[in-house]
C-alpha cells in the first residue's frame, strides 16, 4: 500500500506579494495586473474570494465585484524563487517528488515512515519545516490514491493537514460535489447533473458498462475516480514520470488594439522566445507552428504550418509564425495574438548541411541565454526583433524555469 502527499501552497502568489509587502495581510488583494486592464485575474487572497472573485475572472469584472481590492501586477521571478524554495523543503522528505505547477506537488511517501514517522506525523513536520524555510503556509493531503490527495488538500484548506484514513476513501468521496473531482469541468458536472449525477456517492453507484456508453473512455476513469483511485489523465503514470507537455503556446492581448505592423510583429518575435524557451526546458522539438490571431470584433483565426525538421529555435519560429501573420492579416487591428508549437519531433530529420552549423551556433547561443534567464529572470536576455515587444509577464501557474522539470 502506498502513501502519497498533495502539497499544496496557500494562496501563493498573493502569500509572496504578502511577505515583501505585509500591509496586505488580511487584505482583498488581486493578482494579475490592473484594474482597468483586459487581463484576468491569476490570484485572489481568500479576504477577495468571500467577494466572488477567482481566478481566470477578467479583472474588470474583478474590480465590479470588490473595488475595494488592492491589485497587484504580480512578480513572476518572486514566484519562481519561493517554487525553488518549497521544492527544496518536498525533495527533503522524499525522493520521489513531482511539481504539478508552481505551487503544488506530488510526493510518494511510501517507505518514508523509519525517517519521517508514521503520515501524520510526517505532514505535520513537512508543515513546520516549510513556514520555517519559506514563510509560506501550505495545506496537506494524504491518501493511498493521488486523486484523493489532492481532493483532500483542497478540503484541508487554508493550511491544513487531512488524512483520509485507508479504506476510506469512497466514505469521504461520496458527500462531495462531482466537480471536486479532477478532470470534471463545467460541461461534464453538466452532463451528469442531468443524469441526477451531483455527488461523487451518485457516481460511484452507477455501473461502469453504463459510464463508458455514455462518455466512452473518460466514463470508465470516471467511474474509477469515483471510489477513489488514480484514473485518468494525470494519474495515468507514475510520480516522476514526467510525459511532457502534448503542446506549448503563449498568447498576448494588447491593452489597445493595433494594427502597428512593427509592434505586432514584435510581440509575435517574444511569444516565439517564449515558447522556444519552454520547448527547449522540455528537451522538444515541435513540427508543426501555429498562428492565433483575433481582431477587435472578437473574429479569431488559426493557422498552422508543419516543418520537415522539429525545432525550438527561437529565430527558425519568427520565420514561421512572421509568414503566417503576413499571408493571413488583413490589415484590420489586432486585439490578441498567440503562438502554439505542437507534434514533437522523434528523430533528427532531413539535415540541411548548408545550414547546419547557423543552426548550432543558435542552439549554443540560446543554451546561454536560458542560463542567464535562469539566474536574472526571463526578460534578461531578448531577440533585437523582439525588444519593441516587451510585454509584462503574465502571473500563471506553469511558466518556465519551474523546479524539478529540467
Amino acid at each position: 500500500m502506498r502513501t502519497y502527499f498533495h502539497v499544496d501552497m496557500d494562496a501563493f502568489f498573493v502569500s509572496v506579494e504578502e511577505l515583501y509587502d505585509p500591509s496586505l495581510k488580511g487584505k482583498p488583494v488581486v493578482v494579475g495586473g490592473r484594474p482597468n486592464e483586459r487581463g484576468v485575474v491569476s490570484a485572489a487572497s481568500y479576504a477577495a474570494r468571500k467577494f466572488g472573485v477567482h481566478s481566470a475572472l477578467p479583472l474588470r469584472t474583478a474590480y465590479k465585484l470588490c473595488p475595494q481590492a488592492i491589485f497587484v501586477e504580480g512578480h513572476p521571478e518572486r514566484y519562481r524563487e519561493y517554487s525553488h524554495k518549497a521544492y527544496e523543503v518536498l525533495c527533503s522528505f522524499s525522493p520521489v517528488v513531482e511539481m504539478a505547477s508552481i505551487d503544488e506537488a506530488y510526493l510518494d511517501m511510501t517507505g518514508c515512515e523509519r525517517l519521517h514517522g508514521p503520515p501524520l506525523r510526517a505532514a505535520h513536520r513537512l508543515h513546520e519545516r516549510m513556514k520555517t524555510a519559506t514563510g509560506l503556509n501550505c495545506s496537506i493531503g494524504i491518501s493511498v490514491s493521488r486523486m484523493v490527495a489532492k481532493i483532500s488538500s483542497d478540503q484541508a484548506k487554508p493550511n491544513g493537514i487531512l488524512w483520509i484514513i485507508p479504506g476510506q476513501e469512497s466514505a469521504f468521496l461520496a458527500p462531495l460535489d462531482v466537480r471536486r473531482v479532477p478532470g470534471v469541468g463545467k460541461v461534464t458536472e453538466k452532463n451528469l447533473n442531468a443524469l441526477g449525477i451531483r455527488k461523487v456517492g451518485d457516481l460511484a453507484r452507477l455501473d461502469e458498462a453504463f459510464l463508458e456508453r455514455r462518455f466512452g473512455k473518460w466514463g470508465l476513469a470516471l467511474a474509477g475516480k469515483s471510489h477513489g483511485l488514480d484514473a485518468g489523465g494525470w494519474f495515468d503514470s507514475e510520480i516522476g514520470a514526467d510525459e511532457g507537455p502534448k503542446s506549448i503556446s503563449h498568447e498576448h492581448t494588447f491593452s489597445e488594439d493595433t494594427a502597428d505592423l512593427g509592434q505586432i510583429e514584435a510581440i509575435l518575435s517574444r511569444l516565439c522566445e517564449m515558447v522556444g524557451r519552454r520547448l527547449r526546458e522540455h528537451s522538444l522539438r515541435a513540427r508543426t507552428i501555429q498562428l492565433k490571431l483575433r481582431y477587435s470584433d472578437f473574429s479569431t483565426i488559426t493557422r498552422a504550418h508543419s516543418v520537415e525538421r522539429g525545432t525550438d529555435i527561437d529565430t527558425e519560429l519568427c520565420d514561421e509564425i512572421r509568414t503566417l501573420f503576413r499571408q493571413n492579416w488583413n490589415g484590420g487591428k489586432v486585439r490578441l495574438l498567440g503562438v502554439h508549437a505542437a507534434s514533437w519531433a522523434e528523430g533528427a530529420g532531413q539535415m540541411d548541411l548548408m545550414g547546419e552549423e547557423r543552426r548550432e551556433k543558435w542552439s549554443r547561443a540560446l543554451a546561454a541565454a536560458d542560463k542567464l534567464r535562469d539566474k536574472y529572470g526571463e526578460s534578461a536576455v531578448s531577440l533585437a526583433a523582439s525588444l519593441r515587444g516587451k510585454f509584462r509577464e503574465r502571473t500563471h501557474e506553469n511558466p518556465a524555469g519551474l523546479p524539478g522539470k529540467k
